[in-house]
């Protein structure tokens, strides 16, 4: 989470307690400071004091209040609010079902090592243990038992006393290395009771980043650069803030690079080094890079070494070329082949390795050259390579640019990557979405603003996430989900109409569940269970008094004015007809979930 302007300014700022305050405008005193500007949440009764304190600080700088339609959207919408801005997400749920409706976007924050600030509530503590209405104390339906095993910090107050502490106990848990979620669970008596006058606090410690550099690792992959011909990298979610110093690594050593799915937010898609996504829905350019045995490293940045990111952990990255770089130790555990590892700010690190390389370059050191050894298997693997490496290769290419109705899906990325302004949020919901996008969208944009979560691979997440995005970005946001998806989450595009945010929401409308269908009859199983009845989302946004659009052909398709919908105070359902028929490049999914359910010697 970065520190803003405002917060640096605020760093000796200590809180004094009001003497009317009461527990809840506590909670919100040390948002404000630190500057979040929403609290997405459904009200309930035993959750009412927290939103009576935002209520009466709402016009001194408080949080606004974003009711979602259901908990879990709250959550979405909290982590797209991080993602965009990297202030804390806050969301928050009554007791009892409001807070088990949080679970799945909070564990959704935690796969994917987002800070969330959960906020849920309790009845009374006089009312713990006598079966009171939603209890969930640890008697009843224990909420903080379910949620210590996707939170970074979980606690229940039961005491005034206890507040001050655990909340700055939350606020550091979830800004530490590794991030995600926190959840502090309080009762509506202690909510409503006077804040504790004992509270002092030098709030800019909040926000500090403990990040420690291992230099000595760093020395050593100096070394082992200085004893490479060729070296290649692999970039995951991890790496936006330190993008710049590793393009500047991979021009220098004329490194190929290779993302993971969620990773090529961060790349230029033409840039001449990029070889494409490896792993799930990945380019066959990229799977050869990783093969090719003259590269002597391979240098995994910022990844969690996911088995998505990783193709199913193939064993040409998992090996003795591995190099994984990362600010988590805990990802250090899934990479154990590893040759050697480097833990500290990924920035700091590759600043060093640049400064190493440029002294090496003055002793006329070059690299992307070839150990002589190695030449005989570049000469008869020529085919493969190009002047620097390989190109970005697809499947189906032709179908980018076919005139076809339905529509493929493959030219809707496409066309989808040409015509979306830059400045447009872009989130990619699960689903066969993620593979059509992830094989076919490529833009010479890279700033960020490509938006998946694979981590828990929540179907939902993206309808919510691009409301909490739009709100912290300021600029429209586009939602590209499948109809299964959307008639699980699509009630959030009510918020969006509510509070007039320019989100456009895409359903790849071909009634079916397409990746269970799909994946079912690649994997050669049964098939059940997928079919969707015909719908026009476009008409039921129109009931709900939202643009919607139909695009059923490509002239449809090509004649989206993207601009008119970014400037529109509201949202906008595109209902886009596809080839149901046409498969996603999933096969590497199909044949995991194979050798998952393969039995020994079968």
């Amino acid at each position: 989470m970065k520190l803003t302007s405002k917060a640096r300014d605020n760093f000796e700022h200590k809180i004094q307690i009001d003497k009317e305050w009461d527990n809840a405008d506590l909670i919100i005193e040390y948002l404000k400071i630190l500057e979040v500007e929403y609290v997405f949440g459904v009200p309930g009764g035993a959750i009412e004091p927290l939103y009576n304190a935002l209520a009466r600080n709402e016009s001194k700088g408080g949080p606004k209040v974003i009711v979602a339609r259901h908990e879990a959207g709250a959550a979405f919408m909290a982590e797209g609010y991080t993602r965009e801005t990297g202030k804390l997400g806050v969301c928050c749920a009554t007791t009892g079902p409001g807070a088990t409706n949080l679970l799945t976007g909070v564990a959704s924050a935690y796969a994917d090592n987002v800070p969330m600030m959960v906020i849920t509530a309790q009845t009374p503590l006089p009312k713990f243990g006598r079966n009171a209405l939603q209890e969930s104390s640890c008697t009843a339906i224990d909420t903080v038992g379910i949620f210590r095993h996707c939170t970074r910090y979980n606690t229940l107050v039961s005491h005034t006393e206890q507040l001050n502490a655990k909340l700055i106990s939350a606020i550091m848990a979830a800004n530490r290395t590794p991030a995600g979620p926190v959840h502090i669970s309080i009762p509506s008596d202690i909510l409503r009771q006077k804040a504790s006058n004992n509270t002092e606090l030098k709030t800019g410690r909040l926000m500090q980043e403990f990040v420690l550099t291992d230099n000595a690792a760093v020395d050593k992959l100096t070394d082992m650069l200085s004893n490479s011909w060729r070296v290649a990298l692999f970039l995951g979610r991890g790496c936006g803030r330190a993008i710049d110093a590793i393009m500047e690594f991979a021009e220098l050593t004329r490194a190929p690079i290779l993302t993971g799915p969620a990773g090529k937010r961060w790349i230029n898609g033409f840039h001449p080094l990029y070889r494409g996504v490896y792993g799930f829905a990945g380019h066959q350019s990229a799977q050869e890079t990783m093969m090719d045995e003259t590269i002597d490293l391979v240098i995994a940045v910022g990844t969690q070494i996911s088995e998505l990111g990783t193709g199913g952990w193939q064993a040409h990255l998992l090996n003795e070329k591995l190099v994984h770089i990362d600010s988590t130790v805990e990802h250090f555990s899934r990479s154990p082949m590893a040759q050697h590892h480097v833990c500290g700010d990924i920035k700091s690190i590759f600043q060093q390795l640049n400064k190493n390389i440029r002294q090496g370059m003055k002793w006329g050191r070059s690299w992307d050259a070839v150990d002589p050894v190695k030449q005989n298997y570049l000469d008869q693997s020529a085919s493969l390579v190009g002047e620097h490496g390989y190109q970005i290769r697809q499947e189906n290419p032709e179908a980018c640019y076919s005139d076809a109705v339905p529509l493929k899906p493959q030219r809707v990325a496409t066309e989808f990557a040409k015509n979306i302004p830059f400045g447009f949020r872009l989130h990619l919901d699960a689903g066969n979405a993620w593979a059509w996008f992830t094989h076919y969208y490529h833009r010479a944009s890279a700033y960020g603003h490509y938006h998946i979560a694979m981590g828990f691979g929540s179907m939902g997440w993206a309808v919510g996430a691009s409301i909490g995005n739009c709100l912290g970005s300021k600029q429209p946001a586009v939602c590209v989900t499948g109809d299964g998806s959307y008639l699980m989450a699509g009630q959030e595009i009510t918020v969006a109409l509510q509070h007039q945010l320019p989100v456009i929401y895409v359903v790849l409308n071909d009634s079916a569940l397409g990746m269970v269908k799909h994946g079912q009859r690649l994997g050669g199983a049964e098939e059940i269970g997928f079919e969707l009845p015909p719908i026009s989302f476009a008409q039921m946004a129109e009931a709900m008094g939202i643009e919607g659009i139909e695009v059923r052909t490509p002239e449809d398709l090509v004649n989206i004015d993207w601009e008119r919908l970014g400037n529109k105070p509201g949202p906008t359902m595109i209902d886009l007809y596809v080839d149901a028929n046409e498969v996603p490049p999933m096969g590497q999914r199909v044949k995991g979930l194979a050798q998952e359910s393969a039995t020994p010697g079968g």
